[in-house]
C-alpha cells in the first residue's frame, strides 16, 4: 500500500530535522572538528547515506535553514503586497531572521561558526549565493525598472545587513542604519 505523499513528506521532514539537531548538539558538545558524518549518523539512529541524502555536506548540517533563509528573502520581493515598497519589505524580512540568528542561545553556535574556516568559507557561499537569488527575485520585477547593478548591489548589501546585525551589539539599531543606507541608495538608482 502506498502512504500518502503528505505522510512521507512529514516523516522526511523529521528526519531531516533530527538529523540536524543531533549534529548542532554533537558539534557544540565536542567541537565541529572532532565530529564525522558517522557520528552524526550513529546519534542519530540513521544510515551515513540517508544523511547525504538530506545534506550536502557536513557544513550543510550546521546551516540547515540555509534554503528557508533564501526562499523567505525571496518572496519578501515576489510575495509583498503591491502597495509595499520594497526596501520596507525586505528591512521587515531581514529583522525577522536576525532575531532568529541573536535569539537567546544562539551565541554557541555563532561562536562555532566564527572558529572554523571551513564554516567561514560556507557561510560566505552561501550569504553570495543569496545574494544572487535575491538580486534575480529584484531584477524579474518589472515594477521596480532598475538596473541589473542596482539589483545586485541592494541584494547583496541586504544580505550584508544580516551578517552584520547577526554579529552586532544592538542588531535593530544595525538592520536600522544599513537598510537607511540601502534606501537612499535604492532611491538614488530610480529612473
Amino acid at each position: 500500500m502506498t502512504e500518502p505523499s503528505g505522510r512521507r513528506e512529514r516523516k522526511k521532514a523529521a528526519t531531516r530535522q533530527k538529523i540536524a539537531d543531533t549534529a548542532l548538539r554533537l558539534f557544540l558538545e565536542r567541537g565541529y572538528d572532532a565530529v564525522g558524518i558517522r557520528d552524526v549518523a550513529a546519534k542519530a539512529d540513521v544510515a551515513v547515506t540517508t544523511v547525504f541524502a538530506h545534506f550536502a555536506s557536513k557544513e550543510a548540517l550546521v546551516f540547515e535553514r540555509d534554503q528557508d533563509f533564501e526562499q523567505r528573502l525571496t518572496r519578501a520581493v515576489t510575495d509583498r503586497p503591491s502597495h509595499e515598497p520594497l526596501i520596507a519589505a525586505l528591512r521587515r524580512e531581514v529583522q525577522t531572521l536576525v532575531q532568529h540568528c541573536t535569539a537567546e542561545g544562539s551565541a554557541p553556535l555563532r561562536h562555532m561558526i566564527e572558529e572554523s574556516p571551513a564554516l567561514r568559507e560556507y557561510e560566505e557561499s552561501m550569504s553570495l549565493r543569496h545574494a544572487q537569488a535575491l538580486s534575480a527575485a529584484l531584477a524579474a520585477d518589472s515594477s521596480l525598472a532598475r538596473s541589473p547593478t542596482a539589483c545586485r548591489a541592494t541584494a547583496r548589501f541586504a544580505i550584508d545587513a544580516y551578517a552584520l546585525a547577526c554579529r552586532a551589539d544592538d542588531p535593530g539599531a544595525t538592520v536600522d542604519e544599513v537598510f537607511r543606507m540601502i534606501e537612499a541608495a535604492w532611491e538614488a538608482t530610480a529612473p
